[in-house]
């Protein structure tokens, strides 16, 4: 551990972010709450015509770390939350001909934010893997909140609202990264807007999905 990172652990300690605990390991999760992640395996999940895989279920100290990095500033979790994708995701889906484009977050939620929680993933899945990122697609119409919603509610949300980026390019084979993925809405639509632009082949990368999808 870097003598600077020691000096601020006594100083401050490390906290769980999941139960909130002190912990004497530079981890984001207390060593109780890492126990109880619900690891999905290594087998992928077809999502609104999305090869989609994701190492844990979205819930407990999974969902906190997600609820971190969205919503408390938390960008530092990237990180670790990267790593965990990369440790197991099938081959195929960090296939060296595909660029990672991260979901895009609107406009409106990314200046409140400071950041879209995707393209934080994103990036340090470009460092762990050695793709590149295209940030291509972009979302237009109102900033409505999907958490909540059903699958119907979802896909009528966000139908038309994705698009690429002016002037982007759709590359050929895409990995799509997002923090988390419920009913595969958003996956489909980003899909259809790189497909019509002409993208060949599109999985999907998060941290985290519902189990059950």
């Amino acid at each position: 551990m870097p003598l600077l990172t020691r000096a601020l652990a006594l100083i401050a300690p490390p906290f769980c972010w999941a139960c909130g605990s002190g912990s004497t390991a530079v981890e984001p999760l207390c060593r109780p709450c890492r126990a109880e992640l619900r690891w999905l395996g290594p087998e992928t999940v077809e999502l609104a015509g999305v090869e989609t895989w994701a190492p844990v279920a979205y819930e407990g100290p999974a969902r906190a770390l997600v609820r971190a990095l969205k919503f408390r500033g938390a960008a530092g979790l990237a990180a670790p939350m990267a790593a965990q994708i990369v440790a197991g995701a099938p081959q195929h889906l960090v296939d060296p001909r595909a660029a990672l484009v991260p979901v895009p977050l609107h406009p409106v939620r990314a200046r409140r934010r400071g950041f879209n929680q995707a393209e934080r993933l994103a990036t340090q899945l470009a460092r762990r893997t050695g793709l590149t990122v295209e940030d291509c697609l972009c979302r237009r119409g109102h900033a409505r909140r999907q958490v909540g919603l059903g699958r119907s509610e979802r896909l009528a949300a966000i139908a038309g609202a994705l698009e690429l980026r002016p002037g982007a390019r759709a590359p050929a084979f895409v990995v799509l990264v997002d923090d988390v993925v419920t009913t595969g809405a958003t996956l489909n639509s980003c899909a259809a807007a790189l497909r019509a632009a002409g993208t060949r082949q599109v999985w999907a990368l998060a941290y985290t999905r519902t189990p059950g999808r």
